[in-house]
């Protein structure tokens, strides 16, 4: 249970600099995902996920 805490205040941390670093970035950024159609947002998560998957199998190899 405390590495699931630990992975949530990562996950905080890194979500938290681009915000930090640039907002107008940030904006710009969500605009662009806003125009995406569904297909495509979905196609990036599956995309993100399986990224994931394959770190967190390197990483725990």
């Amino acid at each position: 249970m405390r590495e699931l805490w630990i992975a949530l205040a990562l996950l905080l941390i890194v979500e938290g600099i681009f915000p930090f670093l640039s907002p107008d970035g940030l904006r710009k950024a969500l605009v662009a995902i806003h125009r995406l159609s569904d297909s495509q947002l979905r196609f990036a998560g599956l995309t993100s996920m399986l990224i994931g998957v394959v770190l967190l199998y390197i990483v725990n190899r």
